[in-house]
């Protein structure tokens, strides 16, 4: 039996590792265990073998037909609001009829900065609105710490419903989504674009390297109906930086570029 000393020592070494709760309803003596009785092993059975099960069928691909008829429903969007109704009326994403809500962009859709995540989460799906929550709450004040106001930028995510069970999102379902964001990119015009994740990186950038690897510089992205290409970043996003602190010190050297870029 464990002394109340070592037990002692063992939790204040479980809360220095940051562990702050508990993972079952009763506490449970994984050392009362061991001098436990082995009870006796029962005969084995034959096992009767399961019959293959079928092979999951792979979800196709976006056909060009499917891509060009999203491109061609986004682009008759004139402003914020027609193209979130034309969203609202998109039936070419399946992730539309398992999400809660479409989480549509949120700010000022004048903004010179535009934030640019990847996917929803569950607050964002619960209360259709992108970068909620606490990874908001950090973002708001990242933003602020270089003079920004939350109000003063737009931000969305180039996925427009959550996919179930937080998964990542299927090729197919990024490819009906992205011809809407590249459309807000160009109704919104914004100075700096600020892609959070490695996901939007890929469609909008056509970077597929690590986020760790991608931010720290300039991209230039250049919207199809925009003559002059707008200046883009890559950062780690919010939820990121809370599951890791130690990215925060890249996190507020990228702001510092953001800024210096603002202020030209």
């Amino acid at each position: 039996m464990m002394d109340m000393n070592s037990a002692v020592s063992i939790l204040r070494w479980h809360l220095d590792m940051g562990v702050d709760e508990a993972i079952g309803e009763v506490p449970v003596d994984r050392f009362a265990l061991i001098d436990a009785p082995v009870m006796p092993i029962a005969p084995k059975q034959p096992i009767t073998p399961r019959p293959a099960a079928a092979a999951a069928a792979p979800v196709p691909p976006a056909s060009d037909e499917m891509v060009k008829a999203a491109r061609d429903l986004a682009s008759q969007a004139k402003d914020l609001e027609s193209l979130r109704a034309a969203l609202v009326g998109f039936d070419g994403c399946g992730l539309k009829k398992t999400a809660t809500h479409l989480v549509f962009a949120d700010g000022n859709p004048s903004a010179r900065l535009m934030l640019v995540g990847d996917v929803p989460g569950a607050l964002e799906d619960r209360q259709g609105v992108p970068l909620v929550g606490p990874a908001g709450e950090l973002m708001d004040r990242m933003l602020a710490s270089i003079g920004v106001a939350r109000r003063d930028v737009l931000i969305a995510n180039t996925v427009w419903w959550r996919p179930p069970g937080n998964r990542t999102p299927t090729a197919q379902e990024v490819a009906m989504c992205l011809p809407f964001m590249e459309r807000l990119i160009e109704l919104v015009a914004p100075d700096i674009l600020v892609i959070s994740g490695g996901l939007t990186a890929k469609a909008l950038l056509s970077e597929s390297q690590a986020v760790g690897r991608l931010r720290g510089r300039w991209f230039a992205y250049r919207p199809p109906a925009l003559s002059k290409p707008i200046d883009a970043t890559v950062m780690f996003h919010p939820d990121s930086l809370l599951k890791t602190p130690a990215q925060k010190r890249a996190a507020w050297q990228d702001l510092l570029m953001i800024k210096e870029k603002l202020n030209v």
